[in-house]
């Protein structure tokens, strides 16, 4: 590092007791600020200028502010080795696997050499490293895409598939781009070129000339000082609210022995702070990077052609209201580190399922294992995983069947007691999670079963009698309740309904199957159940709704576990029949097989 920066640092910490890496990270954010505006300011024809300057702010920040020279060489060891794969590779299926193991086995030593020196305190490459993971897997799939027919590629992969290897230059200011190197956002290659080349930024001919976002001096890239000094100041601002609520709700503080001292009231609203005191500091730095992307330009993300607005929102990787007011668990993860599960999903989960397939059970059991081996090794992770996928089936089974007993069976509008539904729900989401969270917080697995111990493991106990009620007979008592009602109220809806709804009987049938049905009696009814939602509303406009998306995993959390384990074990069943010969699967048809071979024998 450079001497005389790091003395100021050393002595503010000293002053505040915290130390000096954490002040100079915090300073490497506002630093990427007044650095984005000059970069944005480089001429649009010298795209070579734009990638010297990230390439050597980026290094600057790993060396000269934070001294990780081992950090510099795990970078380029990562996007050197990466480049290689892809350009030696490039017609090989494999490419992309051998490229996404490489970079996952180089992180994983990291995470474990992190984990032996189990310091909070010290930046370390890891952070650095798990972003560049993202962008690199991401980088060899489309490097993989770009030797594919169109008709192999979905319309996502067109978009972000590369037809050429980049130059080395391209290349390494795409690794090395400082507003994102430290912590994120994540985005592709194909979004940093067209940054870089500027047709991120064509406008289209459907908006009015008149409507353009304003530039300046004839650049292309359009004025983004406002809304990045917004995410500044609203990113620093739950920077603040973290500090001072960590003086009183550190993850820490769960198992001293002041904690247990107070009743269990106190206990869940001291767990529920020490949740959002967590949050807030992720809140807060993803937010102000993200606002130094805006400011570079590369937050664009297409203008509105009735209003001209832009949106500026391509990077966004956090949405603090939409977490803190969430009422399930899919708005829940939904707001929630928002790049990461884009990366999941288009380049695991959707990528370990062979074309032409839809993703089942292990799909999801890959993209669970990549998120968590991502994440690093300490137990607390794999407990907080775990334990999320089973809430996620318990939150998904309330919703499909108790949630429309609050809906008019007609119209499905809200009755006036869904406002303590909607109480309810929220309440119980933010309350289950904070527990769910615990052990991400304080890591060891002694540590995080002695903090949920402490408040008497009372989301794994609800999560659990949720299940179990809708494993028992209580299910279909429930839908044949909301049958009786419907009934009454005029809604016909056919004996069969329920029992196509029900988790075994429903298999793989998607979602917007159910959604195009619902014009007959039958749909109206799995509409009615499943969404709870208006009939006539097309699904764009559900885009909080649990059961209107896919069912792709978020985070590595799956949508659905129980109807995944469900088809795993159908495609287990028929794979075993037919290998009994096309036999039925059981012990009978398997006699007859070897009655037929002695006969055969005898004979």
């Amino acid at each position: 590092m450079i001497p005389f920066i790091h003395t100021p640092f050393a002595y503010l910490g000293s002053k505040i007791g915290t130390s000096p890496d954490e002040l100079k990270l915090i300073f490497s954010f506002f630093l990427s600020y007044p650095l984005a505006g000059l970069l944005k300011r480089i001429p649009d024809n010298r795209p070579h200028l734009k990638n010297f300057f990230c390439l050597s702010i980026g290094v600057f920040y790993l060396v000269g502010l934070f001294d990780l020279w081992v950090g510099l060489r795990t970078v380029l060891i990562s996007s050197i080795g990466v480049y290689s794969i892809a350009k030696f590779l490039r017609g090989s299926p494999y490419m992309p696997w051998i490229g996404f193991v490489f970079l996952m086995g180089h992180m994983s030593i990291n995470h474990i050499m992190r984990q032996r020196l189990n310091d909070p305190s010290t930046i370390d490459i890891t952070g650095a490293q798990m972003v560049l993971v993202m962008k690199l897997s991401a980088f060899c799939w489309n490097v993989a895409d770009g030797v594919l027919p169109e008709d192999h590629l979905s319309d996502f992969q067109k978009d972000r598939r590369l037809k050429e290897l980049p130059s080395l230059l391209d290349y390494f200011g795409y690794v090395f781009f400082f507003p994102s190197l430290m912590i994120g956002p994540a985005f592709d290659f194909a979004e940093y070129r067209r940054w870089l080349d500027t047709t991120m930024f064509d406008i289209p001919k459907s908006v009015d000339p008149a409507k353009k976002p304003p530039t300046r001096r004839k650049r292309k890239i359009p004025r983004s000082g406002t809304p990045a000094m917004i995410k500044l100041v609203t990113g620093f601002s739950w920077l603040l609210l973290f500090i001072w609520l960590s003086t009183w709700f550190s993850p820490e503080s769960l198992l001293g022995d002041s904690f247990v001292s107070h009743n269990f009231l106190v206990r869940l609203l001291f767990l529920h702070m020490v949740g959002i005191t967590a949050r807030a500091k992720y809140y807060g730095v993803w937010m102000m990077t993200e606002g130094a992307c805006i400011l570079s330009g590369l937050g664009f993300n297409g203008v509105d052609p009735a209003t001209g607005k832009v949106s500026w929102d391509r990077l966004q990787n956090i949405r603090p209201m939409g977490m803190e007011t969430a009422q399930n668990t899919k708005a829940y993860l939904d707001n929630w580190n928002i790049n990461t599960s884009k990366w999941l999903r288009n380049y695991v989960y959707l990528r370990v399922t062979p074309r032409g397939k839809k993703p089942g059970f292990g799909a999801t059991l890959a993209t669970f294992t990549t998120s968590a081996f991502w994440h690093g090794f300490y137990p607390g992770y794999y407990l907080s995983f775990v334990l999320a996928s089973f809430i996620q089936a318990a939150a998904k089974n309330v919703r499909r069947n108790i949630r429309p007993f609050f809906l008019d069976p007609k119209t499905q509008a809200p009755l006036p007691s869904k406002k303590w539904y909607d109480l309810a729900s929220w309440l119980t989401t933010q309350l289950t999670f904070n527990f769910a969270v615990c052990p991400f917080l304080v890591l060891g697995f002694h540590e995080s079963i002695t903090a949920w111990s402490r408040v008497y493991f009372y989301a794994i106990i609800h999560t659990a009698v949720a299940l179990a009620f809708f494993s028992s007979p209580g299910k279909k008592w429930l839908r044949k309740s909301l049958e009786k009602r419907n009934a009454k109220a005029g809604v016909v809806t056919p004996a069969s309904s329920s029992s196509s709804s029900s988790g075994r009987g429903r298999g793989r049938s998607s979602i917007s199957d159910e959604k195009t049905s619902s014009t007959t009696a039958q749909g109206a009814m799995e509409t009615t159940a499943l969404l709870g939602e208006n009939l006539n509303q097309q699904p764009s406009s559900r885009a909080e709704s649990t059961d209107s998306q896919s069912r792709s995993p978020m985070l590595g959390i799956s949508g659905d576990p129980q109807g995944e384990l469900d088809e795993a074990l159908e495609e287990f069943k028929k794979e075993m029949e037919s290998r009994v010969g096309g036999g039925a699967f059981s012990a009978t048809g398997l006699r007859d097989s070897l009655r037929g071979e002695a006969r055969k024998r005898a004979g």
